[in-house]
């Protein structure tokens, strides 16, 4: 029987088996080789090297083992063809060469294996290995050279495969299990409306390598109905592992939750949840160097150890059980989590870990990685927005300040440094009314290429400082800006602003973020976005993606509509012209017949929090003693623990009605689920549109420009996604009955009416006099049957 091949980059090989030592966020260059800026200094210095010189150069071997074969591939830099052959590579790097004594081992051992590789193929006895190594803000270049005998060099390559032997034993032995398990999984219950029919199409999409935008109403269980076929795809080797992506912590329950449905019929599958440092951290805070944390000390000493252990011994990677094989190997369970993720089959995590170039899984979404990735994205919607912040990035001339102050004294080079960008933002401000738009931003980020450099040498040189860990912070913002530099294209504007707070700021805005996610979306086989609220696709479509070929279902809702009644008021409105004590009770009236008409648990979605203000101190005056109305008030940055007693308050069993007054677009208006009598009604207050603001009106100006309408683009289509999701909350289950209010006469214009689901065809007007009869109607029926 043939020999399965298991592939590994050579980069990935030596960075697995030889690391070793600390976690050390002292030191601030550890991971510069990943910014983009490298790729340039490559080239340049490759079209440099003259006809002798060979770049760019794939070589590949493939070590046999009893039970697998072991494929080690990778790109040298450079060959160069000399009297003796030497293996060139280039490392970009902001430190000064001056203090750069040899070659750092692990830059070392890529260009040992890429010369033993070459060294067999070409039959040679001896051959040479050249680490160049070029400062990227001054381009001065720094080589170290050493010759190798081949079978030196073949020893030390065979014993560094053997290492990893049994890990790739580990993942063949490993996919027969699940590929066994996964054919005898069938889905878990009898199909709903349309659900079957949503399955085939996440596995047709996955066969043919495609995108799919579902729009997935509420009830048509859609976590299942994509889960399902793509395990079923990864047991038919049409995918590597499934990456569940969302945005909120509930649904990477609801995930974790269909996985465990599966397993019941004996799947077998590692599943891991992966949880923010902040919240995994056994410290008070995540500051991580082994003076600090014990944790950190020595822990690539011994977290190989604790992931094999672990991995080989089971399938369920909660958070608990990471924690608890954290401490017994004494590592540190974040970073821990991150290693075990390698040998997942389904990952479910934040978006970030994918698609953030500042913090994604390098090990699956690094440079030059190409991985056969399912990509399921929750709540899709979402990403639209989380894109733009992550593909976007901001310099404050305050923040160049305050570091050159307190480093004036400590290093006259960095301040000087600082000083001269500050000047270039000072003249910048003097020139700006508010907001401009500028054609460059070439001349700080050049500058700023200067102040890294110096920033870097000076956090070697002051590992513990009193100002260090604020200059550490200002290093990664300006790393943050120049990597965003290096993506600009026409999907970006860059402006210069004169915030409210009065600080200035020079941004790189993201305008649309469809070519930064294609990037990463490219590092797996297909793409399934999915949400209650993916309307307009061609929105979600043109901001997501940057094909024309995609695929779109519009699932069909399992829930009749006989289940709610929908209004929409005619006599209210949110214009900022309209508002005054008079409307505020108009809409307190509204919520206060609504509660009044049948005893139960309602909410209403604000779009702000003054808004809500205003409206709960008109309601608050109309309730009387014997009405049994409480209410419960959503605030401001509330805690998780504050989150939970607000929730808590909706339980189904309880005397009179409860009004939960709550803000459009805020952590109570998506993601909750509030079944049976826990709601039984939700008023939606204005049409959602986000607030006027200058990066607003820079969007509409660029979506005109492309002859798209603007005003849509930055208003209309977020602000009505976010009173959909508002009205979600209502109407969970096939049981459930209640009532949605669309409280302003803005919704029957032809341009909101143009966004609403299809099921909302049934939609009626009211007015404030005719709203209690209707909602009674629908009770007395609802009550009948």
């Amino acid at each position: 029987m043939e020999k399965q091949v298991i592939k590994i980059s050579v980069r990935n090989l030596v960075e697995f088996i030889l690391r070793s030592g600390d976690i050390d966020n002292r030191i601030a260059s550890q991971d510069k080789d990943a910014m983009q800026l490298g790729a340039k200094i490559h080239r340049k210095i490759q079209r440099q090297m003259g006809a002798s010189y060979q770049a760019e150069v794939t070589l590949r071997r493939v070590v046999e083992f009893d039970k697998l074969c072991i494929q080690v591939e990778g790109r040298a830099d450079g060959i160069i063809a000399e009297d003796t052959v030497y293996v060139d590579e280039i490392k970009g790097v902001f430190t000064d060469l001056e203090r750069l004594r040899e070659p750092i081992p692990v830059h070392l051992a890529q260009a040992k294996c890429y010369a033993c590789i070459y060294a067999m193929q070409q039959e040679l006895t001896v051959i040479g290995v050249q680490m160049t190594y070029c400062n990227m803000e001054t381009e001065e270049i720094k080589r170290f050279r050493q010759e190798y005998k081949a079978e030196e060099l073949e020893a030390w390559f065979q014993e560094l495969v053997l290492q990893y032997e049994k890990w790739g034993r580990f993942q063949i032995e490993w996919r027969e299990i699940r590929n066994h398990s996964v054919k005898q999984v069938e889905f878990p219950y009898a199909y709903r409306e349309g659900q079957k029919n949503l399955v085939t199409s996440v596995y047709r999409t996955i066969l043919r390598k495609k995108k799919l935008f579902i729009q997935a109403p509420t009830g048509v269980g859609k976590t299942i109905a994509t889960i399902f076929p793509a395990v079923k795809a990864v047991g038919e080797g049409l995918g590597e592992r499934i990456f569940y992506l969302t945005a909120k912590t509930i649904t990477r329950t609801a995930a974790s939750q269909a996985f465990e449905l599966l397993k019941e019929q004996d799947l077998r599958y590692k599943v891991i949840t992966l949880t923010a440092k902040e919240k995994i951290c056994f410290c008070e805070k995540a500051d991580c160097n082994p003076e600090y944390c014990p944790y950190a000390k020595g822990h690539f000493d011994r977290v190989n150890d604790a992931v094999y252990e672990l991995i080989t011994s089971r399938d369920d990677m909660s958070r608990a059980v990471l924690e608890e094989q954290a401490k017994k190997w004494q590592v540190c369970p974040f970073e821990l989590g991150l290693d075990v993720s390698t040998w997942m089959d389904a990952i479910i995590c934040d978006y970030n870990y994918v698609f953030d170039p500042s913090v994604h899984l390098k090990r699956f979404f690094g440079e030059g990685i190409k991985g056969e990735n399912l990509f399921l994205i929750d709540e899709a919607h979402n990403l639209v927005e989380r894109g733009r912040e992550m593909y976007s990035a901001s310099l404050y001339k305050e923040d160049v300040l305050k570091i050159k102050r307190q480093v004036k004294l400590l290093d006259v080079r960095l301040a000087r440094r600082l000083e001269e960008c500050n000047k270039q933002l000072l003249e910048l401000k003097r020139e700006c009314d508010g907001v401009t738009v500028l054609n460059s931003a070439a001349h700080i980020y050049l500058k700023l290429l200067t102040v890294m450099a110096e920033l870097e040498r000076f956090l070697e040189e002051h590992k513990e400082n009193a100002v260090r860990e604020e200059v550490l912070e200002f290093y990664f913002e300006v790393r943050t800006f120049i990597s965003v530099y290096e993506k600009l294209d026409e999907n970006y504007m860059i402006y210069a602003e004169l915030t409210e707070d009065g600080r200035f700021q020079v941004r790189l805005f993201c305008v649309n973020p469809a070519v930064n996610l294609k990037e990463y979306m490219e590092k797996g086989n297909s793409t399934i976005f999915f949400s209650a609220t993916l309307l307009p696709i061609h929105y979600y479509k043109e901001l997501l993606s940057t094909e024309k070929d995609d695929y779109a279902v519009y699932a069909e809702t399992a829930f009749s509509e006989e289940q709610r009644i929908l209004l929409q008021a005619v006599d209210v409105s949110t214009r900022y012209t309209l508002r005054g004590e008079t409307m505020y009770q108009r809409y307190a009236e509204y919520l206060y017949r609504m509660a009044k008409v049948k005893k139960g648990n309602y909410m209403a979605f604000f779009p702000s929090y003054k808004f809500l203000e205003q409206v709960y101190d008109a309601f608050s005056e109309k309730i009387k003693e014997e009405d049994e109305l409480r209410c419960l008030v959503q605030a401001p940055y509330m805690s998780e623990e504050a989150r939970e007693i607000f929730l808590e308050g909706f339980e189904e069993s309880q005397r009179g009605s409860l009004m939960g007054f709550c803000v459009m677009g805020g952590i109570f208006s998506e993601g909750i689920d509030l079944a049976n009598e826990r709601l039984i009604g939700a008023a939606v207050v204005g049409t959602g549109l986000p607030q006027v603001c200058r990066e607003r009106e820079l969007l509409r100006s660029y979506f005109d420009g492309r002859g798209l309408n603007g005003f849509d683009y930055a208003y209309v289509y977020p602000g009505m996604n976010k009173v959909q999701q508002s009205a979600g909350r209502v109407i969970r289950t096939e049981k459930d009955r209640g009532v949605i209010l669309l409280l302003d006469e803005r919704f029957s214009e032809q341009r909101y009416r143009n966004t609403f689901p299809r099921e909302w065809k049934g939609i009626r007007l009211c007015r404030i006099h005719t709203v209690e009869e209707q909602l009674q109607e629908f009770w007395d029926e609802s009550s009948s049957k």
